[in-house]
Parts: C-alpha cells; structure tokens; sequence
C-alpha cells in the first residue's frame, strides 16, 4: 500500500506541472512575464526532478495503469509550448501582424516534434529542434530584439523542428555529462536572474546565456555531423 500511495504522490508531482502553467498563463495574460517565467520554471526543476523519482520507486511497476510518460508530455506540451506560444501572442516581441500565426506555427510544428516516436537518440539526443520554447521565449524576452527580427528567429526554430540535427539533452547524453551540467547549472543561473529582472536582461545575464548556449549547441552540432558521416 505504502508503494502505492509513493508511485502516486510522483504522479502528483509530475502533474503539478499542469498547475504551474496554468499559473504562468494566468500572470502571462496579465502582462506579468516575469512572474509568468518564474511559473515555467518552478515546472521545469518538477519536470527535473519526477523522472528519477519515478525511476527509483517503480512506478511503470506499481501503477501500471498510469501512465507517468504520458503524463508528462502533456504538461511539457503545456509548459514548453502552448504558455510560450500564448506570450507570443499577447506580448509585443513579435510584430503585431504576425503574432497569432506565429503562435499556431509553434503549436503545430511543436506536435510533430512530440508525436515523432523517433524524436530521441539511444544515446539521449533529440531529433530535430526539441521544443523548447519556453527557452526560446526566455532567450527573446532577455534580449529584446526588433519585432521582425524575433519573428525570423522564431520561424527559424519552427523549421528546425523538421531537421534531423542533434540537440543535446543536458541529463540524458553520457557524453561529456560533467562539462554539460556544469554549463547546464550556469545556464540555470543566468535564467533565474533573467527572470527575476526587468527585460531586457543585464548584460552579465545576456552574456552568460550566449555562452552557455554556444556550448550546448556545439555539442549537438557534432553529434550532427557524426550522424551524416555515418
């Protein structure tokens, strides 16, 4: 019985990530983006966290019937995707005209990622851009750049859903895991302190988000070109 009520309290636990970004949304319709950032990530250290829990108590096991990796592509389909879509509609980092379809575009191309049953490597690597908007949406917020310019990076990354590149995944990849979360840490630095700032961010914080996105990008870019030699 104890076994049980564990493997749920996880579920639990992975489905508070649906409240979070309920409450994202809330302070996102609001105008609040910053506290709308703080919301995504409290989900993403729940989203950190569930998986090991999972994994050390059994529960595919325990709660067969429950679907815990179902459960959570649902609130990372929530918090990755459809909060941040929804700041690019309701914020001004896009041009006006362009906002509501550049919201759909990160909707759709977002559920062919997800529902791609070959999006991940055996070695823990994505297929493909992952996603990540929530990142993304950060990345704009914190550097405030024109209008058309935001809207290009954004088609750029909705494309880069349909290409078969490599994007690291910062727990996942055994390669080169200790540089990878020391960078993973600073890059989580840097985000909290974006999100605690007024947009656009300091630039100690840009900077610090340039670099460690460098890092993580490179290596996905070599995982790439190992793939196409191969």
């Amino acid at each position: 019985m104890s076994e049980r009520l564990t493997a749920a309290g996880v579920h639990l636990l992975t489905a508070t990530g649906a409240a979070f970004a309920l409450l994202a949304l809330v302070a996102a319709s609001r105008g609040d983006w910053q506290l709308m950032f703080i919301w995504l990530g409290v989900a993403l250290i729940v989203d950190t966290v569930d998986g090991p829990l999972a994994r050390r108590v059994g529960v595919v096991k325990v709660l067969p019937r429950s679907s815990g990796e179902r459960l959570d592509l649902i609130v990372d389909f929530l918090t990755y995707v459809a909060v941040p879509a929804f700041a690019f509609c309701q914020s001004d980092l896009l041009p006006e005209a362009f906002r509501l379809p550049a919201g759909i575009a990160v909707i759709l191309s977002s559920l062919f990622h997800m529902a791609d049953q070959e999006s991940k490597t055996k070695d823990g690597y994505f297929v493909g851009f992952p996603a990540i908007w929530n990142v993304i949406c950060l990345y704009l917020f914190a550097f405030m750049p024109r209008p058309y310019l935001s809207l290009l990076i954004v088609a750029f990354f909705v494309v880069l859903t349909f290409v078969p590149i490599r994007s690291v995944h910062p727990v996942r990849v055994v390669e080169r895991r200790p540089i990878t979360m020391i960078v993973t840490a600073s890059w989580a630095v840097a985000a909290i302190a974006a999100a605690v700032n007024s947009f656009p961010s300091p630039l100690w914080v840009r900077v610090l988000l340039l670099a460690t996105a460098a890092y993580l990008v490179g290596i996905g870019a070599i995982r790439t070109l190992r793939a196409r030699r191969a």
